[in-house]
């Protein structure tokens, strides 16, 4: 038989208990006690009849009331008089300055403690119309300046953050990094977005859109696609679809997480991405600027809205119907997206237009009369292609993606060779399998940062040279140094050699940019900063990711740039509807051009790159300048 615990151990264990619920029960302890000191020294008073030297009993009541007194303020008994009450009066004050002491350290440890659970971010977020960012990732900083200056016409706009870390050290890390967040306030959280719990302090219920970051460390899109997971399954969820844009890192992961967000979901393929605009650029400079603008809030920006005035109208008359905007698609009823279809597509009622634009506000036909200098336009001109030399120096893991998407647009008898000394770099070569036999692949180990092993290379010889980062094996800081070097090494080699030598480099940190200007370097690939501005667009735009899936398969219609000869005479000013004209006969849509002036200004530094020009005035233009066209082939 079990033996019953005693009366001690029960009320032993009811006082554990009751001291257990923290800095409330601990006051109501000491009141508890106070209460009792003051009840008996009243009750002593008045049975005894003690009173002070000269003065009359005290009954029940007013003995209650001076020793209440005497437990506020131990100073109350410095008057009494009369050994006897003097010594009722010691009695009670030092309760009452035993219970006071005690009183003020539980409430200073309670104050503490919460200001404690406030520093550490844990209370629930109670806003509206909030976009939230799960997850840290160097890519942050980007993203807050992107959704800091879409905000601007917003009142009251909110970036909700939670992630893994320290509340204080994110907070003291943005106001660091990020210079101005004008009507914008920053709130964040600790906690574990993968956790339903922790994800309702964020109250995505409420939410606008939710960007969900891969985390730095192991396997990150397992966390990406655990935290959609959580958010799109959550039983308390709200009814109404979910924004949610997601980085993937790995091509592979992508259909399950495309299962798991289902429509609520856009994915960013953060490698796929960054290694289709490197191979793009690479091949045409200045590219990586249009990518850029059209990325970014700050200028021109892709927008995808219904617009009446074109239903009935053929896609060709469409495009020639806007001045200072650029149609380069539609959006049908079914949320398929069609970049430069067939010039003869009609629009119905329900489809949307894809525009280029400065704001949505200025979306609008042009009412006036076109006028194009048709003897100007020049009937469309095939260049064949040429077999390319092209020269990748160091790796990542976005090198084999990059060799791969580099096959599928090189013509036949094109060769590629990679130089890295990374540890896993001749087996990751050995296991490179190419999609199509245009090009060969052969590789050195080399230090890409040593001059004299670049001598080795020959590297003139070369149309092409790509810089890679190593940011999977260093920081990014000391992996965009080495680039630096390297690119300082190739611009001395380039002088040596006394011919310009294409270089295009990717470069992590958007800061380091302005450093490498100094290489001469024809165009950088920030990868952190487009990452960041693909994220920041697709939780504004819901066709985003789909749009850039379009632009960047080589199967569909993609950008490039042409000479401006290829279009127009340039003998004489023409405007750009007229550039547009000669474009459609063609089967592309021009959407800007690049100028190289000295005089022109370039407060973006854009390298020249203008996108959605107005039309309507005319321009000279120079053989060297180039159209930015979005073409199938």
């Amino acid at each position: 038989m079990k033996a019953e615990a005693g009366w001690r151990a029960r009320a032993r264990y009811a006082f554990d208990k009751s001291m257990a619920g923290g800095a409330v029960a601990l006051i109501g302890w000491l009141g508890l006690i106070s209460l009792i000191v003051i009840i008996l020294a009243g009750l002593f008073l008045s049975l005894t009849g003690i009173a002070p030297e000269g003065g009359e009993p005290v009954g029940f009541i007013e003995g209650a009331w001076e020793s209440l007194m005497r437990t506020m303020d131990a100073g109350t008994m410095g008057g009494d008089m009369g050994w006897s009450f003097r010594m009722v009066s010691l009695f009670v004050t030092i309760s009452g300055i035993f219970v006071f002491s005690a009183l003020i350290g539980v409430l200073s440890s309670g104050l503490e403690n919460k200001l404690d659970e406030l520093r550490k971010g844990r209370s629930r977020v109670l806003e509206q119309d909030h976009t939230i960012i799960l997850n840290w990732s160097p890519s942050i900083f980007d993203i807050i300046s992107e959704l800091v200056i879409a905000n601007q016409s917003r009142r009251h706009p909110r970036i909700v953050i939670m992630a893994n870390r320290d509340k204080v050290e994110m907070e003291e890390e943005i106001a660091a990094k990020v210079d101005n967040l004008k009507n914008t306030r920053i709130i964040c959280r600790s906690g574990d977005p993968t956790d339903l719990y922790d994800l309702s302090i964020v109250n995505p219920q409420t939410s606008r859109s939710i960007i969900v970051l891969a985390p730095e460390g192991d396997d990150p899109d397992s966390q990406v696609i655990k935290t959609v997971l959580a958010l799109v399954h959550d039983p308390k969820r709200r009814q109404e679809r979910y924004m949610i844009a997601a980085e993937i890192r790995d091509a592979e992961n992508a259909e399950v997480a495309g299962i798991v967000g289902g429509g609520e979901l856009q994915l960013v393929l953060a490698d796929d991405l960054i290694s289709r605009i490197v191979v793009h650029t690479s091949r045409q400079s200045g590219l990586s600027a249009v990518y850029s603008e059209l990325l970014d809030f700050d200028g021109c920006e892709i927008y995808t809205l219904e617009v009446p005035a074109l239903t009935g109208k053929s896609f060709a008359a469409s495009v020639m119907a806007f001045e200072n905007c650029a149609l380069i698609g539609v959006c049908d009823r079914n949320d398929a997206v069609h970049l430069n279809p067939l010039p003869n597509r009609v629009f119905e009622a329900g489809d949307k237009a894809i525009i280029i634009a400065e704001d949505d506000a200025s979306i609008g036909t042009w009412g006036e009369d076109i006028k194009l200098d048709r003897e100007a336009v020049i009937a469309p001109v095939k260049h064949p292609n040429q077999a390319e030399h092209t020269l990748m120096l160091g790796w990542n893991r976005r090198g084999p993606i990059i060799a791969r998407e580099l096959s599928r647009y090189v013509a036949k008898g094109s060769h590629l060779t990679i130089a890295a000394s990374t540890p896993e770099f001749e087996s990751e070569i050995d296991a490179l399998a190419l999609p199509v036999d245009n090009m060969t692949v052969t590789h050195r180990v080399v230090d890409t940062s040593s001059r004299s092993a670049l001598d080795t290379l020959d590297i003139d010889s070369y149309d092409h040279v790509l810089v890679l980062g190593y940011s999977d094996h260093m920081n990014a800081q000391s992996a965009d140094t080495r680039t630096l070097i390297t690119l300082l090494h190739l611009r001395k080699i380039a002088e040596r050699a006394g011919h310009h030598i294409n270089v295009v480099s990717e470069m992590t940190d958007v800061r380091n940019r302005e450093l490498a200007e100094v290489t001469r370097a024809d165009d950088f690939v920030v990868s952190n900063k487009l990452v960041s501005l693909m994220l920041a667009q697709a939780s504004e735009n819901p066709y985003m990711s789909a749009i850039f899936a379009e632009l960047l398969n080589e199967e569909g219609s993609e950008l490039y740039m042409r000479p401006v000869t290829d279009y127009v005479s340039i003998d004489r000013p023409v405007n750009f509807f007229t550039i547009a004209y000669s474009a459609l006969r063609r089967g592309e849509i021009a959407i800007g051009y690049r100028r190289l002036r000295d005089n022109d200004p370039d407060e973006r530094n854009l390298g020249g790159v203008v996108v959605n020009p107005h039309r309507a005035p005319a321009m000279t233009y120079q053989p060297e300048d180039m159209i930015i066209v979005l073409a199938r082939d």
